[in-house]
């Protein structure tokens, strides 16, 4: 007697995935290694025994390099979701996966945060923020715009925990207040998602790239062609360094890009142009991107062209006007009957004429 369960021609099975790992280390990692972790993870819930499948195998089944393989392993391994058993000491990518139990390390750690789950064991305790030191941030004039800014973009106000938070992530992170912002805004606009467990992943993530400085950040968007970091430039070159765009806003820029098909050159350009205007805004540059485009305009060269036309054409301010003949009427004589005596005659005429009379 036994028990047997049929199985059938094709794989329509399922693979059981915790939520731990999608709600908290798949938004810390880039689609590569999340595709990785899945189908390895697929492999050691299959009990059949026919199959062995490895690295080179996986590589194959998700057409990457092997390379990224090992590299997203290296990167599970650093969060200790996974662990490497070498199988041969010549071959560096033969290695047995053992995926650990997402459940068991979180009740391992007896209920830490979710952010010091991701972190390195080290010898002394994990930073913890306290009250006191959140009362002192509160008055340094960064730490308490950055919480203004926060609050604007996720359109209510931050809790003490929340706030606590935050500040251990300058500790753990080595970041400022401006990285804080881009990642709330990041989170906001780009992902729809408020959540402070969130954006900690986002920043933990951004730490593993060596993202630390806003800079960093516009570097790693430029490379990716990100259009939020698009967004972020524009409102650099208005001046906006720390405020984030809204809604309209952005629907207005993407016009720019997607309609218009501008370069960013070209928007620079723009917004080098409204610093004329006492007041500059995203309108007045609207202004002038719209008349470009109706003209024509393709490249930053053609901008160029276009102004030295305006200035050929313009009068020149420093010649002088033409002086003007007088116009002669009938009622101007062609030449007068006194201009043919000099003062002395004319002063002659006159006595005698008086005499006379």
């Amino acid at each position: 007697m036994g028990f047997i369960k049929t199985t059938t021609s094709m794989d329509l099975g399922d693979t059981p995935i915790e939520n731990i790992f999608i709600d908290v280390y798949m938004p810390i990692a880039n689609g590569t290694f999340v595709k990785v972790y899945l189908l390895g993870y697929k492999y050691a819930c299959d009990t059949e025994i026919n199959k062995s499948p490895n690295n080179i195998t996986l590589a194959k089944n998700l057409n990457i390099p092997l390379s990224d393989v090992l590299e997203a392993w290296d990167f599970w391994e650093s969060k200790k979701i996974i662990k490497k058993v070498s199988q041969c000491e010549e071959n560096n990518w033969d290695y047995t996966v053992e995926f650990v139990s997402l459940k068991q390390l979180y009740i391992d750690n007896n209920y830490k945060s979710i952010q010091h789950l991701n972190q390195e064991d080290t010898e002394s305790s994990s930073y913890s923020c306290s009250t006191k030191e959140l009362i002192d941030a509160n008055k340094v004039p960064e730490i308490k715009q950055m919480f203004i800014e926060i609050n604007k973009i996720i359109a209510r106000s931050l809790t003490p925990n929340e706030k606590m938070q935050i500040l251990e992530w300058f500790h753990n992170y080595n970041i400022d207040p401006p990285l804080v912002i881009k990642a709330y805004s990041y989170c906001r606009h780009k992902k729809n998602v408020k959540n402070v467990k969130y954006v900690a992943g986002v920043i933990r993530n951004w730490y593993d790239l060596n993202i630390t400085t806003v800079e960093d950040l516009d570097t790693h968007f430029s490379k990716q062609g990100e259009r939020y970091g698009v967004y972020d430039r524009i409102f650099k070159a208005m001046g906006f360094a720390y405020r984030e765009p809204s809604e309209i806003e952005m629907k207005i820029m993407d016009k720019w890009l997607d309609t218009y098909q501008f370069s960013i050159d070209i928007i620079l350009k723009a917004c080098e142009n409204s610093s004329k205007t006492s007041n500059p805004n995203l309108n007045y540059i609207d202004s002038i991107l719209g008349d470009w485009y109706k003209k024509g305009v393709k490249r930053v060269e053609d901008i160029e062209v276009m102004d030295n036309r305006k200035k050929d054409a313009s009068p020149d301010p420093i010649s002088k006007p033409q002086k003007q003949s007088k116009i002669k009427t009938k009622f101007h004589l062609s030449e007068s009957r006194v201009s043919k005596y000099d003062p002395k005659e004319l002063e002659d005429l006159l006595l005698n004429r008086n005499k006379n009379k």
